[in-house]
């Protein structure tokens, strides 16, 4: 495994491009529907009215355990998707690139890793039983078909379709693609 650029600074840089694009639009943070059942550290004062709360990306304090799910893949999960998860707990973050629309998912907070490993786990054994190389999801599209997938042997970005072979690559690098989005504040919820 290669790790070109530092990923986890990529993502910084972007979140950090995407609240300012939120904020001058929406004159406020992001906002999420608020579940008390389902708190996060990245959660700013207390929820509106509405239901909703506003967030930002707070960085993790503390690293991430990916041993179980090394374990499970018997491989070591690639250092560039670590440092993309390991970074923040914060709500998705909208973005263009000029392959189109897409959701980075991020980490909500401590829970929701469990439920990530879960979700990357069964991805993962869906792609052996496909017998093809294993890729680990970190986005989703606009089209629901498809997904945005980092390679686990070399890092590099592919587009694909959930237990098939990938469609093409994207980027050479987790970073290289962070760098080339575009953030998308939109008129709708973050």
């Amino acid at each position: 495994m290669t790790v070109t650029r530092d990923a986890g600074a990529a993502l910084e840089a972007f979140a950090g491009r995407f609240v300012d694009a939120w904020v001058e639009l929406h004159g406020s943070l992001p906002e999420a529907e608020h579940d008390p059942g389902w708190p996060s550290p990245c959660e700013q004062g207390e929820p509106d009215w509405h239901g909703f709360i506003r967030w930002r990306p707070v960085p993790q304090t503390a690293a991430l355990d990916w041993s179980g799910l090394e374990t499970a893949l018997e491989a070591p999960v690639h250092p560039a998707l670590k440092a993309y998860y390991g970074r923040f707990w914060s709500g998705h973050l909208r973005a263009r690139h000029a392959e189109g629309g897409l959701d980075l998912i991020q980490l909500w907070s401590p829970a929701d890793f469990d439920r990530l490993v879960e979700n990357l786990l069964g991805h993962a054994l869906a792609k052996r039983r496909a017998r093809l190389p294993l890729t680990l999801f970190f986005a989703c599209t606009e089209d629901p078909e498809l997904i945005l997938s980092l390679r686990n042997d070399d890092g590099g970005v592919v587009l694909e379709r959930p237990a098939r072979a990938p469609v093409r690559t994207i980027a050479p690098d987790l970073a290289t693609f962070l760098e080339q989005l575009e953030p998308d504040a939109g008129a709708g919820d973050a």
